[in-house]
């Protein structure tokens, strides 16, 4: 039974989240990139710790409009930091989770940006595109990494708050820490 509640607690937690993503917030200070990374890093299974953020992320996205052209680069770059998640894992450690964030943050200004100069049409398909690209990105790129570091912590610290809190939660012994 313990197991059941702590992955009810895992998802709550992410749903939860995903749910943050809803109220008024600065452009790019958004729960999503740390939600992947705490389901990579805790949930067991590779489905489930796939599947969980993305049906929160494409609930959220629904509901706020958030479908456009470009959004496989976004979902890709969130696919790519729930690997980050899996390989901490077993090696959860503030210095650990705000590495892991810190990649995230970086790997998804790579991607979605390199998305955004692909298929925008806004910059032109040469090296010079590619680099105006970036730099006009940079300005965003300051709420990315907040957003990611505060919604890490606040994840990450949260749920090992409530695991000595709640003994339920804690993972069992011998049980890996995710998939």
């Amino acid at each position: 039974m313990d197991n059941k509640a702590r992955l009810l607690a895992l998802l709550a937690a992410i749903f939860a989240a995903a749910a943050m993503r809803l109220l008024p917030h600065p452009p790019n200070f958004s729960p999503i990139a740390a939600m992947a990374l705490f389901s990579g890093a805790f949930l067991p299974g590779r489905a489930i710790a796939f599947a969980a953020p993305f049906g929160a992320l494409v609930l959220s996205d629904a509901l706020l409009g958030g479908f456009y052209g470009g959004i496989a680069f976004v979902y890709l770059s969130f696919a790519l930091t729930v690997l980050i998640g899996w390989a901490i894992a077993g090696r959860k450690s503030p210095l650990t989770i705000g590495g892991a964030a810190i990649a995230s943050s970086v790997m998804f200004f790579v991607v979605t940006n390199f998305g955004v100069w692909l298929f925008s049409g806004m910059y032109p398909r040469s090296v010079d595109g590619l680099a105006a690209c970036y730099v006009a990105a940079i300005p965003f790129f300051q709420n990315t990494l907040a957003g990611d570091l505060f919604f890490a912590a606040l994840l990450f610290g949260g749920f090992a708050l409530a695991e000595r809190a709640v003994p339920a939660l804690r993972q069992p012994q011998g049980a890996p820490a995710a998939a």
